[in-house]
């Protein structure tokens, strides 16, 4: 039988992980990972480092689901690297555990919810874009230089003795941008 490794996330320096730390020692794992930072954050060292520790046949063991995903994803995603690598999970809390069919089914079930809710956020997004495309909106960044504004920018770069530096400051946009709307002008 494999390690039981736990890991434990307080979101701020004011939280406390004892909770955490005494419902993991409940359980019998054999070293505890312990990290203080937001769980929106995508470098969680402490979790890194956990999830390299273990091996095929370890458990995962988490107080809560919260503790190890950013979102419901994120979670689903960890949780399916685990089961590939052989490695199981459980959330003491919520009592879900990946190491029996009872266990995968559950979790199975709300990674169908995480890709349901995926799919449900991207027809919204593109309803809401043929929504405003019918209405006469245009997507996108608004253009950095107008077309009068071009015109007068080609005009001024005809004069040699005018640097693009200076007429890109003029127009409050990088030497990129003017060369892009304007194309290379020859060594400046």
């Amino acid at each position: 039988m494999g390690k039981r490794i736990g890991y434990a996330r307080v979101s701020t320096d004011d939280q406390n992980l004892d909770l955490q730390r005494d419902a993991l020692a409940l359980t019998g794992c054999n070293a505890v990972y312990e990290e203080t930072m937001s769980g929106k954050s995508a470098d969680r060292p402490e979790l890194g480092h956990c999830l390299k520790a273990l091996r095929s046949g370890d458990t995962l063991v988490v107080w809560r689901l919260d503790r190890l995903g950013r979102s419901l994803p994120d979670l689903v995603g960890i949780v399916s690297r685990l089961e590939q690598e052989g490695v199981g999970f459980e959330s003491i809390n919520e009592r879900i555990e990946t190491t029996s069919a009872a266990g995968k089914l559950i979790f199975h079930v709300f990674a169908a919810l995480a890709e349901f809710e995926r799919n449900l956020i991207r027809e919204r997004t593109r309803a809401g874009l043929a929504a405003a495309r019918a209405r006469g909106r245009k997507g996108g960044r608004k253009p950095a230089l107008e077309e009068a504004q071009v015109r007068e920018i080609k005009a001024l770069l005809k004069d040699p003795q005018i640097q693009v530096g200076t007429v890109a400051k003029r127009y409050g946009v990088s030497r990129t941008t003017l060369y892009r709307y304007v194309g290379k002008t020859g060594p400046r």
